[in-house]
């Protein structure tokens, strides 16, 4: 029979019914994983507060060029150590008679690198030591996190000030110090993901249905092993700008007049007494910076981690 030969009410209930059949249909449709992690990260008040306050950070100090009032190089002798509030110095001036505003925000550029970058560099490097010890195991295994261990034997912060101390200051000996230092903890972070992950059954389903070692690694256990690595990695992001910054406070770091958290609040301690602003603004920033790091951190872990979602 024809449509055409169908009453006009039929076809119409005809067509609600595949409607709502559609409707029912995307109701329980399993949201995406990133709605899921989003929905449980945007519950978390706290992290998204701190989430919000480090993109405006990295904004601002990505346009230092644009929001910079003054250079930061260039002082004016006349009204050194000018207070808060003094007009057209929002933030007062420091010992030279830079604007502390604009150092701020182009030290913002420098101690962010300094810290996000090795991080992103030793991650990889660590993802891909951790995974090839933790799938192939045996001696692989062995060369591999025993040779990664014998940097355990020394506390991290000497470790970075030796290196750096060796190397010299400078910004990139700075950022390769950090980098060889982070590298066997994310290491170990990667490894024991990926030794748990291999031996849960859908990977063992895999093998059994032909998939490759590189499929198995790639496509199940890659996947699997990147989320601790990344909720490690934000949490240290905050704790390597206060180690960049400690390195430029002892002079291992960047060299002046190249403005770094680090160096502003080195350059502040001789005038505590009578402009402990000076020292104060980056100090604070400093703090903020790296809290907000770890906040988001631990908010990443409770959206990425099931158990943990609210």
């Amino acid at each position: 029979m024809s449509l055409v030969n169908v009453p006009v009410k039929e076809q119409t209930a005809g067509l609600t019914t595949a409607a709502d059949a559609a409707a029912e249909a995307r109701m329980f449709r399993r949201p995406s994983e990133w709605r899921i992690f989003w929905e449980a990260f945007s519950q978390d008040r706290l992290a998204l507060g701190a989430a919000t306050l480090i993109g405006l950070v990295c904004l601002a100090s990505l346009l230092a060029p644009v929001l910079s009032p003054y250079d930061p190089t260039v002082g004016d002798n006349a009204q050194r150590l000018a207070p808060l509030g003094t007009p057209g110095h929002l933030l007062g001036l420091d010992g030279q008679g830079r604007d502390i505003l604009s150092r701020l925000l182009w030290g913002g550029q420098v101690s962010l690198i300094i810290a996000l970058l090795p991080v992103t560099v030793a991650s990889v490097i660590s993802v891909i030591l951790g995974l090839v010890a933790g799938f192939f195991g045996g001696k692989v295994d062995m060369l591999i996190m025993r040779t990664l261990d014998v940097f355990f034997a020394f506390p991290a912060v000497l470790l970075a000030v030796a290196i750096a101390g060796v190397l010299g200051p400078g910004m990139l000996n700075v950022m390769l110090s950090i980098t060889i230092v982070l590298i066997p903890y994310i290491s170990r972070v990667a490894y024991m993901a990926t030794v748990t992950v291999k031996n849960e059954l859908f990977v063992d389903q895999a093998r059994v249905s032909g998939a490759r070692p590189r499929q198995i690694l790639f496509h199940h256990i890659l996947p699997n092993t990147l989320s601790p690595v990344i909720v490690y990695g934000s949490t240290l992001v905050g704790i390597m700008i206060v180690l960049g910054a400690g390195l430029s406070f002892l002079g291992l770091g960047i060299t002046p007049p190249r403005p770094d958290w680090g160096i502003m609040c080195s350059d502040g301690r001789n005038f505590l007494s009578v402009a402990p602003h000076v020292s104060a603004v980056p100090g604070i920033m400093l703090i903020l910076v790296a809290m907000s790091f770890n906040i988001v951190g631990d908010g990443l872990r409770d959206a990425l981690d099931p158990k943990l979602r609210r």
